[in-house]
């Protein structure tokens, strides 16, 4: 089968070995325009298009894009579940050799159309893979990079910019289990040490000012959402509401901040896609998935946007500003991708 990634390596390493004898024999090179045909073929699958998956899928596609042995496919499903699923099944019938699905979302769809086949699975941007269902029995196949962000660096993230805030507004999307476990465990380290929050879900992005609003009215002075895809792709609407009230948002990604929220101790998507890939390499070179366990994130980011700090009318301390980097300029200019 063309999934079986191993018998390809093996075959590739025959070819070079080939080729070599030939070069060494005088025999000429046409051969090695037909190594494309043995290239293991790497299915990158994200849910929907917004900064954060857009970088992942970039970072990804840049680390790989110079390996002679992998082909690249990329697949989008537009926010549509049905599309994913869909996506999952045409790419288990294309026989790919390895599938990299972002985010929470996208694993889970991965696992159940794959399941029994063979194929690795790469998760990138899953942020609870055990509450995913992407460990244990069944998932020998499956491993990745998860981006799940401590509880207490949330909190320490709002202390920063606001070190008398008296609570915390969480919002989130209840149907993303990855948004839902970082913000449960917000909520479990906020009642271990006595911090004052509230919580508003949202089941679709038309909830999304109602949520925001009832949770101003509810007298929060600080608004944080966590690594939600549906949000992220609404920043922009997201801020406005709560900066309007002077409220503060801070977010879980670098994406989220270049977008438009206050600040984040949360994930650097080029270094995860940088894992991610390197994961990827090593499948591609032989090693099982089963070997290889799920990689947390190797550093945080630490960036503000002080557009936002403007319209918030917040004046940084230089305490403040030696912790964290600018990704948005005052005037607006971003150094988003840089």
């Amino acid at each position: 089968m063309k999934n079986n990634i191993f018998k390809k390596a093996f075959t590739l390493g025959l070819a070079a070995a080939s080729l070599f004898t030939l070069a060494a024999c005088g025999g000429g090179t046409d051969e090695a325009s037909d190594s494309g045909s043995d290239k293991l073929t790497v299915a990158i699958v994200q849910p929907m298009s917004h900064s954060s998956l857009d970088q992942i899928r970039d970072t990804i596609a840049a680390e790989l894009g110079d390996n002679p042995d992998i082909e690249l496919r990329f697949e989008n499903a537009n926010g549509d579940n049905s599309a994913l699923t869909t996506i999952m099944q045409n790419l288990r019938n294309d026989d790919i050799d390895i599938l990299v699905p972002i985010a929470t979302g996208g694993a889970q769809s991965a696992k159940a159309a794959f399941e029994g086949s063979g194929v690795p699975i790469v998760f990138a941007a899953v942020s609870d893979p055990e509450a995913a269902g992407l460990t244990g029995e069944g998932s020998e196949d499956i491993t990745g990079v998860s981006n799940n962000i401590p509880a207490d660096q949330i909190v320490q993230l709002i202390s920063d910019f606001q070190p008398d805030f008296q609570k915390i507004g969480f919002l989130y999307n209840s149907s993303e289990t990855n948004s839902v476990s970082t913000i449960e465990a917000a909520k479990a380290y906020c009642d271990e040490n006595g911090i004052a929050y509230e919580e508003a879900s949202i089941a679709s992005l038309t909830d999304l000012q109602t949520a925001c609003e009832s949770l101003i009215s509810r007298g929060v002075d600080a608004l944080y959402t966590g690594n939600d895809n549906s949000i992220a792709s609404a920043m922009p609407t997201y801020t406005d509401i709560a900066y309007t009230s002077g409220i503060p948002v801070y977010c879980g990604a670098d994406s989220m901040v270049a977008d438009g929220g206050l600040a984040t101790i949360g994930v650097d998507y080029v270094t995860l896609g940088e894992q991610v890939a390197a994961i990827v390499e090593r499948i591609a070179a032989g090693e099982s998935p089963s070997d290889i366990p799920y990689e947390t994130l190797s550093e945080y980011a630490r960036f503000v946007n002080l557009q936002a700090a403007g319209r918030l009318g917040l004046d940084l301390s230089d305490a403040v500003m030696e912790n964290y980097t600018v990704l948005v300029e005052a005037d607006g200019t971003s150094h988003f991708g840089e």
